[in-house]
Parts: C-alpha cells; sequence; structure tokens
C-alpha cells in the first residue's frame, strides 16, 4: 500500500514512517524543514528514514504543487502543523501552516483516496483536557485553535467525498526524538549536561496523561487497519494513566541519581493546566490500549539521548 505521511520528518512523524516501512508499505513524505527548532534534528530524521527507502520531499504544504507526489497514494497521514503553545509565534504561522496548509492538501485528495488520517491534539479541549469525543472542544490558545479548524476541514472532506476521514487526539507524547523545546527532551538533556531546566511557574502541578510514542503509533495503525469503522470519527489516543510534572521530573531525577536545577520562567498563556486521555471509543472501536509505562518510556528516551545522540547536543540549538 501506497501512503503519504506530512511531517515525516518530525517527532512522531519519524516515528510512523518507520512502523509504515517495517510493516512492508511504500512510503513517500513531505517535510519542509521549518526552522521552528534546529533543521539538524530533522535532517537527522530525515536520513534515517531516507535509509530504510523513504522518499521524502521537502516541499511547503501551503504551496506545493502535490499532484505527482499523491499519484497512487491510498492512505494520508497528515501530521505536519506549527506544534506547540507558544507566547512568541504569531498567530499567522498557526493559520498558515495548520489551516492553509491542511486545505491545499486537501484540495489533492480524490475520491480514489481509501483514508485521510488527521492527526490533531488534546489541546482542542482547552485548559482542562479530560473529555470525551463528543464533548464541544474550549481551545485556550492558538494552536488549539486552528488545529480545531483543520480537524474540521478533513471530516468535513471527507463528508463530501468518497473515503474515509478521521481524526486523532493525541496526548503529551514523549520519546526519542522529541522536540527540543518539549519537556521530557529539555529536561534530560539539561540534567545529562548540568544546566537549570527551564521551569515554568505552576507547572509542576500541571496533570499531564504522558504517552509514550510506540503507544501512539499503535493507534494510528489500528486506525489505518480499520478505514470503514473509523469513517467521520474522531479518537483520543494516550494513556489513561495521569502524573503531574513535578513527578515526571522526580522520575527522570531516580533514574538519572541526581536532582534538577531549574531556572523559574513565567506561566505561559494557554497552557494546558490538566490532560487526562479518556480512550474508550478508542478501545472498543479499535483495541486500543497503550501499554508503556512512565518510567519505561523515561528509560528509553535517555538510553537514546545517551546512545544515540551520545550528548553532542552543543549543536542543537536548546
Amino acid at each position: 500500500m501506497k501512503i503519504l505521511v506530512t511531517g515525516c520528518c518530525g517527532f512522531i512523524g519519524s516515528h510512523l514512517t518507520e512502523r509504515l516501512i517495517d510493516l512492508g508499505h511504500e512510503v513517500v513524505g513531505i517535510d519542509c524543514l521549518s526552522d521552528y527548532y534546529n533543521v539538524e534534528l530533522k535532517k537527522l530524521n530525515q536520513r534515517t528514514i531516507e535509509a530504510k527507502g523513504v522518499k521524502v520531499f521537502n516541499e511547503d504544504l501551503v504551496t506545493a504543487d502535490l499532484s505527482q507526489i499523491m499519484n497512487g497514494v491510498q492512505i494520508v497521514f497528515h501530521l505536519a502543523a506549527q506544534p506547540g503553545i507558544s507566547a512568541t509565534t504569531p498567530f499567522e504561522s498557526y493559520l498558515s501552516n495548520n489551516i492553509l496548509a491542511t486545505q491545499n492538501l486537501l484540495s489533492y485528495c480524490k475520491d480514489d483516496l481509501t483514508l485521510f488520517v488527521n492527526v490533531a491534539t488534546s489541546s482542542v479541549y482547552g485548559k482542562d483536557a479530560t473529555k470525551s469525543e463528543d464533548v464541544a472542544p474550549e481551545p485556550a490558545s492558538y494552536y488549539g485553535v486552528t488545529k480545531l479548524a483543520a480537524e474540521q476541514l478533513v471530516l468535513a472532506k471527507g463528508r463530501d467525498s468518497d473515503f474515509s476521514a478521521c481524526s486523532l487526539r493525541l496526548y503529551s507524547v514523549f520519546g526519542p526524538r522529541e522536540r527540543p523545546d518539549k519537556m521530557y527532551s529539555r529536561l534530560i538533556y539539561t540534567m545529562l549536561t548540568k544546566q537549570k531546566f527551564p521551569l515554568y511557574e505552576g507547572s509542576k502541578s500541571h496533570v499531564r496523561s504522558f504517552t509514550y510514542i510506540s503507544d501512539i503509533i499503535d493507534g494510528m495503525i489500528a486506525v489505518m487497519n480499520q478505514p470503514q469503522k473509523v469513517r467521520g470519527e474522531i479518537f483520543n489516543l494516550g494513556t489513561e494513566q495521569t502524573n503531574t510534572t513535578g513527578e515526571a521530573i522526580a522520575a527522570c531525577e531516580r533514574i538519572l541519581g541526581y536532582e534538577a536545577e531549574f531556572e523559574l520562567k513565567e506561566k505561559r498563556p494557554g497552557d494546558q493546566l490538566r490532560t487526562h486521555a479518556k480512550i474508550d471509543k478508542a478501545r472498543e472501536i479499535l483495541g486500543y490500549s497503550p501499554k508503556v509505562s512512565l518510567e519505561e518510556g523515561i528509560e528509553e528516551t535517555i538510553g537514546w539521548f545517551k546512545n544515540e545522540i551520545n550528548l553532542q547536543l552543543d549543536e542543537i540549538n536548546h
């Protein structure tokens, strides 16, 4: 089966691409290698997936002509986006990279497509992301608002087309290759290099469904294998286990054997106070069942830093 993955050089996209290749599929990828974080990390991921046979196109989804790239594609996984809740990223970036990019991609999707999987976020629920899929979203950030709009564009296209379309709302994904601005990546890096971790005011008490990357990829594959069952549906994907940020920091300290040092920062506007993945629907329809514990995931992530990155991170802009 020929599958297109957008954002294929990012954290989640590169893991998904590798899993699809391992399952024997033909995979093409699109990634514009944006400079939201250090491009060298994405280039490292690109080299990794290209070595496995993935054809990667470095195109901007907002303006790209996708006619040739989409030729023969049966399934689309759409992960490319302007990520993160940031006080410094302008609204125009979210508008362009989340809404306009999605609409351009959809304009090339014809009825011979089998399935379009939109990858969304728990941020659409707002500051208290503890809800089931049938509850009205209340996003509190540009990121959440524009990802919700992109989700609705995809579902609307699916209603008006012969192919199935669905959306996955992901919860606090972590693991090897995580963006350097995300919590675990930055925490592990600062601890290994004896630097101070930037801690936002009040964030130690924030509650999260910290979900290891392999559990997220399992859910994506389950969706791909049931295109008619998932038509028009929205699924939460994440672990039902919750931990505070403080507990997550303590777990890293236990595994590494020493305490983190902190640089206190003002709280971020729009940051989520609590997330708790409600996955009854995904469990019932997809057979979805996350398996990796918080500490197991942290150990794997620390191992990746030590063994693959090997602490040569001065070249990477954290």
